[in-house]
């Protein structure tokens, strides 16, 4: 093994493992939380939509995670890319550009690094 491509396994395995911790957790959140039920009403979602995405969230984090086809971690990025989106635009219109409205593009971000070093991965 190459030194590179040892450098881009370790990438990859700490953003990716960082990122579906960071979805899994959230997800079981999404579950057990009752304040994230308040905040999803708050933004304008029905409550279904809370288990809906949280149980979406714990598939996506099993499938970055497990040995799965390659196109089936891509659909689970493009999963958390609009996710992770969509979660900004909603905060964003309901509260305004304040401080916890970026903390979805943080996450993204994260989601990001780890893609590219998928890429980079599998190339």
């Amino acid at each position: 093994m190459n030194p590179q491509s040892k450098s881009v396994k370790i990438a990859y395995w700490s953003t990716t493992g960082l990122f579906a911790a960071l979805m899994g957790l959230s997800a079981v959140s999404y579950f057990a939380n009752p304040a994230l039920k308040a905040a999803f009403a708050h933004v304008g979602f029905p409550d279904y939509f809370r288990i809906e995405l949280g149980a979406a969230k714990a598939l996506g984090a099993i499938a970055l995670l497990s040995p799965l086809p390659r196109w089936l971690k891509e659909w689970a990025y493009a999963g958390f890319f609009i996710t992770l989106v969509s979660a900004f635009i909603a905060h964003a219109n309901v509260d305004g550009l304040q401080g916890a409205t970026f903390a979805p593009l943080v996450i993204l971000a994260l989601a990001a690094t780890s893609y590219v070093f998928f890429r980079k991965r599998v190339a």
